[in-house]
């Protein structure tokens, strides 16, 4: 089954890696003969298929699609008017038009390169391409005082993969002379590199970027025939793979994946669900296109990548669906959730045939497809290849459908600020912000109101729901942004970038704002915020989230003077809040919920949306609500432990989609609307509450739920805890310096910690610093002495007077939990 994360990051460090590439890089592993042919002809089956896979009914309908499409972009070249390659798509000023051209002349390259096709072999077809596309470096690509206008990507990446790719499925027929002046020019265009190459130390080269740029450069050298470049290409990419260490960065790169499963790129953005998937993708599309060359180092890559498989994107999807906090701004696009787990399935479908250890892998697509509301269409796939794989491993009976979550888990991806809890009847989901992590993330148009997405908004995905119907872009398009769930905003009206500046950005380059200069994406396109305190523990299946609500970044530069007075920063809300994830129940708290510029505030306890012409029903008692959808037979109860009773109510709501991204397309969507939350009036004295979501509750489970199992411990800005008798377990997380007691705790904040206590006396304890900055974390055991049984490595735990004390080494630790079980002398 599965590998542990513990467990490959032993086995493949970080400096395996590097090494590796050291090695490529300095010439000590040099090509072999043939490698350069290898390597084209592993690219043309992997994007064009092979006769066997190509013979098999699955790949019917993918070889259709690839022959449809070439013939409509054949059609659109016949009828093309001047200044235009394909009819519509003008040349000279879009760089989107440039990119779909490119595109356009790979799909149809593609459909005569495939085994079984129609078109397969036409040469005449082939000669069109090959002399479209020298009609178009030679007009509208291979000069560069005309180019790199628009968006730096399509400059970079987007077109290059596109004339690479073909140029590769033509590598047969293709003039010498059009690949290397294609080339030439696509190392110009590679401006934010160094000397028409990758730079490592460029915030340009990183991540999911870097694998996209260095996969070309891998595919251009065997073109070439150029073994220097291949060497020193894939040695760049392989840096990709080496686990991020904050506290040791190479060349300064904050994007990647992290120990704890977190992926970051734009140096801050949580982005497993986008960049993250796509560098997967490559990542493995590198494995089979290396394969079988002197390249292939699949015994240290492979099991890297299927550690971001399993301890990555495995706790995000449930049910077949890829989860919000960790798509930046994608979540304003309409094809997400499901189609974003089909990329990632063929992913897995390919890495299973190069692992060890794919039985997890092979169990956990079955798993996918049996768990999924939605249909998973291998025709989406990019290989026809992989729909074949797919289709053996569907059909074998040996292979069971296992998860590779636990059935009760709890994630803290403290690298990224997010936490997912997950249960056999819902998973629950947040995101938080910090100094070290963006609040949100607006660009281009897309994600046009964001603000409050990362300061504690929450998902709560129902089994046997369909999220699409609960989430996704229709989520955003009619829930306020103001009252997403779980967070707390201040009242007022905010406006979208294009609405303050009139672009798309904040255009000042006298003063250094460009569209993608590093004051743009500071202060407007993924800012962090003011705030240390953002993380928490985990003791098993339990888990402990805190955040302190913070400013932008972009406000903190405003008050300082350091930005124009014409630019526009939002100053938000104060609190302190905490997020206890128990079995049955989260359990919130809230306190110091003010503002100090004198607004009225809100708390939203959640909002859900259901269809127009879904049956929803409110039904209340006494300290407690109920939404239930009857329709989709879902519900979700709510339990008020303290502060003021929220007002819960639904109303209609209709909006365009292209409220959250300019190029949606102008679609009305009607939803019902349900918010449920407090709002604090103007000038009011600090509030506090209390409450727990119950998933999946009946009226029944409410109006019996026992307040006694749950203790209110403490509920202020210096510290928060609970304690659930039931589960024998107190959560505490304290915010400010010195010690706070909790029960027979003694916690030493700031600190995050969760103690579970056995009838016998025997104690589990988690310990964390959310602040990522402690040296120690000392907590004391007030009672009898404890002896320890077990402890990780930086556990100190010794006697003290009337209990025990441990002492937790959390320096460099990054917020990771440490544990220790402690036995009482009997």
């Amino acid at each position: 089954m599965s590998i542990s994360r513990r467990a490959l990051l032993s086995t493949v460090p970080a400096a395996a890696l590097l090494t590796v590439a050291g090695q490529i890089r300095a010439g000590k592993a040099q090509a072999a003969p043939g490698d350069q042919d290898r390597l084209i002809a592993n690219t043309v089956a992997m994007l064009a298929g092979t006769p066997e896979s190509n013979a098999r009914p699955e790949v019917a309908d993918k070889l259709a699609a690839i022959e449809s499409t070439a013939r409509t972009w054949l059609q659109a070249l016949d009828t093309a008017g001047a200044g235009e390659l394909f009819k519509g798509l003008p040349l000279g000023t879009s760089d989107t038009n440039l990119k779909s051209t490119s595109q356009h002349l790979y799909e149809i390259a593609l459909a005569t390169r495939v085994p079984g096709g129609a078109l397969n072999g036409d040469s005449a077809i082939q000669d069109r391409v090959l002399r479209k596309l020298r009609w178009l470096h030679e007009n509208y690509y291979g000069d560069q005082s005309k180019g790199y206008y628009g968006n730096w990507f399509n400059w970079e990446i987007g077109v290059s993969t596109d004339v690479t790719r073909t140029l590769a499925l033509l590598s047969g027929v293709a003039p010498a002379d059009l690949v290397s002046a294609y080339v030439a020019s696509m190392d110009a265009y590679l401006r934010n590199g160094k000397n028409g190459d990758v730079d490592l130390d460029s915030r340009f080269h990183t991540g999911a970027n870097l694998a996209d740029i260095t996969a070309n450069r891998i595919l251009q050298a065997a073109l070439l025939g150029d073994d220097a470049r291949l060497a020193k290409a894939v040695a760049d990419q392989f840096t990709v793979f080496s686990t991020v260490d904050p506290y040791n960065l190479q060349h300064g790169v904050t994007d990647g994946y992290y120990a704890d499963g977190s992926f970051l790129q734009h140096a801050s953005v949580a982005y497993t669900g986008s960049y993250g998937k796509g560098l997967l993708t490559r990542a493995v599309q590198t494995i089979k296109v290396l394969d079988g060359t002197s390249y292939a180092s699949t015994g240290t890559v492979v099991p890297v990548v299927q550690s971001w498989v399993v301890d990555g994107f495995a706790p995000l999807i449930f049910e077949g669906y890829l989860m919000e906090i960790v798509k930046g701004r994608a979540v304003s696009r309409t094809t997400t959730g499901y189609a974003d787990v089909a990329i990632i399935v063929e992913a897995i479908v390919d890495l299973s045939g190069y692992s060890a250890d794919a039985a997890g892998l092979k169990s956990y697509i079955k798993h996918i497809r049996q768990s999924s509301r939605a249909t998973l269409t291998p025709t989406s796939f990019v290989s026809p290849v992989s729909i074949s794989r797919y289709a053996d491993l569907m059909a074998d009976a040996a292979i069971p459908a296992a998860d590779l979550n636990p059935a009760s888990r709890s994630v803290a991806f403290n690298a990224m600020d997010r936490v997912v809890h997950r249960r056999p009847g819902y998973a629950f989901a947040l995101a938080r912000s910090s100094a070290r992590i963006s609040a949100y993330e607006y660009m281009s148009g897309e994600n046009l109101m964001p603000w409050f997405q990362g300061a504690g908004a929450h998902y709560l995905y129902l089994a046997g729901q369909d999220h699409t119907q609960a989430f996704g872009v229709d989520y955003y398009t009619t829930v306020s942004p103001y009252r997403l769930a779980g967070i707390t905003a201040p009242e007022e009206v905010r406006r979208t970038v294009p609405e303050l500046y009139g672009t798309l950005w904040y255009d000042k380059p006298e003063l250094g704002f460009t569209s993608s200069s590093e004051s743009q994406n500071t202060y407007v396109y993924f800012p962090v915020c003011t705030n240390e305190y953002s993380g928490g523990a985990v003791l098993g299946a339990y888990g402990a989230a805190g955040l302190m609500l913070g400013d932008d970044a972009a406000y903190a530069a405003q008050q300082a003077g350091q930005l124009p007075a014409d630019f526009v920063a939002y100053r938000n809300a104060e609190a302190t809040k905490s997020w206890f994830l128990l079995d049955d129940e989260i359990v919130v708290l809230a306190a110091g919920v003010r503002d100090g510029a004198g607004r009225a505030v809100t708390t939203t306890f959640d909002s859900r949306i259901a269809g127009a012409s879904d049956v929803v029903t409110l039904t209340e008692g006494d300290r407690w609500l109920r939404y239930a959808n009857e329709t989709q037979q879902n519900a979700v109860g709510y339990r008020f432990l303290a502060g003021t009773r929220p007002t819960g109510a639904t109303a209609s709501v209709t909006a365009s989609r292209r409220v959250v991204r300019t190029t949606n397309p102008d679609t009305k969507v009607t939803k019902q609307v349900f918010t449920l939350g407090v709002t604090e009036p103007a000038g009011a004295v600090a509030a506090a509450y209390a409450y727990a979501i119950v998933p999946n509750a009946s009226a029944t489970d409410l109006a019996a739920y026992e307040d006694c199992r749950l203790t209110i411990l403490a509920n202020t800005p210096k510290a928060q805890a609970v304690k659930h008798t039931g589960l024998g377990l107190v959560a505490v997380n304290t915010f400010t310096p010195g010690d706070h007691h909790a029960e027979r705790l003694v916690v030493d904040g700031p600190a995050s910690v969760l103690a579970q206590t056995t009838r016998r006396g025997d104690v589990t304890i988690a310990v964390a610093d959310p602040t990522t900055h402690r040296d120690t974390v000392t907590v004391t055991i007030h009672g009898r002495t404890l002896r320890a049984v077990e402890s990780d490595e930086g556990v100190r735990i010794r006697p003290v007077a009337g209990g025990t004390r441990i002492e937790v080494a959390t320096r460099h630790a990054y917020g990771r939990s440490f544990t220790a079980v402690l036995r009482a002398d009997r």
